[in-house]
């Protein structure tokens, strides 16, 4: 079996890979049917001598490799004929943008395996999350320092790896903010590694809304958390994903006691906003800083208006007259909303997404797997029959 590891050619680049060398490397060692092959790049982070030292081979033509394995999306005029793909498609969720590049792959006789549907007892296998919630983290504090004058960091892609970023951490000054984390999933997870590392006390739910304390603190909620119905009758997790109407948000008693937001949750579609433009503007609204991991615009984090970017990853929300406005001045919310946060840490995140895919995916390449079978979106010039879902889409 042979294995090409593809060359970024998404426009912006994309310095993250699915393996890096040492990676590439353990494969072969364990997997002696698997050959690899790396298609040589100047904007990955690891660069192709890497790969060389340790023996992969580096060429420019892959095109005789079974298995191909990008990041992300793959340019249409590059994609090859009746090879199979691992990358992330962002079709599924039929995405206008990208509804040519399935048409095409089917049109090639394309086997596209999505990493974002490669499921296992309704979890996913693989992605991004846990470093999205780690930079994301980060960059609160990067953004809260700024915002107070109190304390300067390192951007996180500036820095080497995720060392030198903690290294960065030591600088934080905190007092008794209060912060507030949604999400228990890899992007939550991610958050906490970062208030953890910061010797931040969690503290309960009740704890949080009615004590006040003189040192920092954070609280992690989930969605039956800051949600209830509407009739006030008694909710449950699975009752507010299947009829979402009938829920309100009540997250509003947490930004009415917290300095800090920090999103990482999943929002589903129907859900109940977390808080509105409306919510922002009261006097009883204390939030300074948001850091929205989730980045859905003009959704149910009111103040996230639209993405930023890794260059310039802040900017302010005025909830009087809701447009941007310096983040600096006080009543002006400071918003860090950058949409492709694991960029910022390539190598790690590069590292910890090729640890899934060995620990997950490798060891089924090549077998009739369920779990393989159910992430094609499509193979042999059609749509498979769990993407059928995909054709209005496609015609």
């Amino acid at each position: 079996m042979k294995i090409g590891v593809l060359k970024e050619e998404k426009v912006p680049a994309d310095k993250r890979v699915p393996f890096s060398p040492i990676q590439c490397k353990e494969i072969i060692s364990n997997f002696s049917n698997i050959e690899i092959f790396v298609q040589n790049s100047n904007i990955r982070c690891f660069d192709d001598s890497e790969y060389k030292s340790l023996g992969i081979q580096v060429v420019d033509d892959i095109s005789h490799c079974d298995i191909l394995f990008g990041v992300k999306e793959v340019p249409k005029d590059k994609l090859i004929a009746n090879k199979t793909y691992f990358y992330f498609s962002h079709t599924v969720k039929k995405q206008e943008y990208n509804r040519d590049l399935l048409i095409k792959m089917v049109s090639l006789k394309i086997e596209m395996i999505d990493y974002e549907v490669l499921i296992s007892n309704d979890r996913r296998l693989l992605g991004f999350g846990r470093y999205a919630g780690v930079i994301g983290a980060y960059n609160a504090f990067v953004t809260l320092g700024l915002k107070d004058q109190s304390f300067s960091l390192k951007a996180a892609n500036k820095c080497l790896d995720r060392k030198e970023m903690e290294v960065e951490m030591q600088k934080i000054l905190l007092t008794n903010e209060k912060i507030v984390v949604t999400g228990k999933g890899r992007v939550g997870s991610g958050i906490l590694e970062i208030l953890n590392k910061l010797k931040i006390t969690q503290v309960s739910s009740d704890d949080y809304l009615n004590n006040d304390y003189d040192y920092p603190v954070y609280v992690n909620i989930d969605t039956m958390d800051y949600n209830q119905r509407y009739d006030l009758s008694k909710g449950s997790f699975n009752d507010f994903i299947t009829n979402p109407s009938l829920y309100e948000s009540t997250f509003m008693k947490y930004a009415n006691k917290s300095d800090i937001f920090i999103a990482g949750h999943y929002f589903g579609s129907g859900s109940p906003y977390l808080f509105t433009r409306l919510d922002a503007r009261s006097e009883a609204f204390k939030i300074r800083v948001v850091a929205d991991i989730s980045c859905d615009i003009d959704g149910p984090v009111a103040t996230t208006i639209r993405p930023s970017s890794i260059s310039n990853p802040i900017y302010g929300y005025n909830p009087i007259t809701e447009m941007e406005d310096d983040f600096s001045i006080d009543g002006i919310i400071a918003v860090m909303a950058v949409d492709n946060l694991p960029c910022e840490l390539s190598k790690d995140a590069s590292e910890d997404f090729g640890q899934q895919l060995i620990d997950n995916i490798i060891p089924i390449l090549g077998s009739d797997s369920t779990i393989l079978n159910e992430a094609t979106i499509c193979r042999n010039g059609d749509l498979t029959e769990y993407f059928e879902y995909l054709r209005d889409y496609i015609s």
